[in-house]
């Protein structure tokens, strides 16, 4: 004996279906990695090299956004570059952020 299913209502099954093919296809989409973004957020370096009379002060002023507090963008520079404001001496290359 087999059981003969019957669909009372033509919208629920319709609705039920799309939802389950939706949410199968965004599991098995995150399951693979296929919805990461991680290219476009990588950040972009300039070297810079340090010359005589150059401070952290002028180097953020001088290549970080006008938006951005200066205070702010020379603790990120020296934190990416391992220093801190006293290490600078003329010939040093050092890293600075690129903001677009």
């Amino acid at each position: 004996m087999s059981k003969n299913y019957r669909i009372k209502s033509r919208f629920r099954f319709t609705v039920f279906v799309v939802l389950t093919i939706v949410l199968m296809t965004t599991a098995a989409n995150f399951a693979l990695g296929l919805n990461t973004a991680a290219s476009s957020t990588v950040q972009e370096y300039m070297d810079v090299e340090i010359k005589s009379g150059d401070t952290l002060w002028n180097i953020a002023e001088t290549y970080m956004p006008d938006n951005m507090d200066t205070r702010k963008a020379v603790y990120q520079i020296c934190s990416l570059n391992d220093i801190s404001a006293d290490e600078l001496y003329a010939g040093m290359t050092i890293q600075v952020p690129v903001y677009r």
